[in-house]
């Protein structure tokens, strides 16, 4: 008999674009961490960021917070694309946005062009 209240578990439409950069991250697993701060005007929808910082214990969230250009270009994003993450794998550096649903997942040109960005900052560490 099947139950008439079933339980709200189980898959769920969630998706997540990690854009991959092959590098070995070796001994220096931390300096490959980053993740972006945001500082932001607004409340709810009206939400915009202010200014982009990288917080992260090594060399590369340095290197991101020196790239003005970069910084600026993530500013324009709305708050969910803005929070990005840098996170070493076993034999490559991941990088990821927020969880979507299939409505609205995808990723844009804009946003292309910054993860581009910063796989080359990855590549130079």
């Amino acid at each position: 008999m099947q139950d008439p209240n079933p339980l709200p578990w189980g898959a769920l439409d969630r998706f997540q674009a990690h854009f991959i950069v092959r590098k070995e991250s070796g001994s220096n697993y931390g300096n490959y961490i980053a993740k972006t701060v945001l500082t932001t005007n607004g409340h709810f929808a009206e939400k915009t960021v202010s200014k982009v910082q990288w917080n992260g214990p090594g060399s590369l969230a340095s290197k991101l917070n020196d790239d003005g250009e970069l910084n600026k270009m993530i500013e324009r994003q709305s708050v969910k694309d803005a929070t990005i993450y840098v996170e070493p794998t076993d034999k490559a550096i991941r990088i990821r946005g927020k969880w979507d649903n299939h409505i609205v997942f995808g990723i844009t040109k804009d946003l292309f062009e910054i993860y581009d960005r910063i796989a080359g900052h990855i590549k130079s560490v």
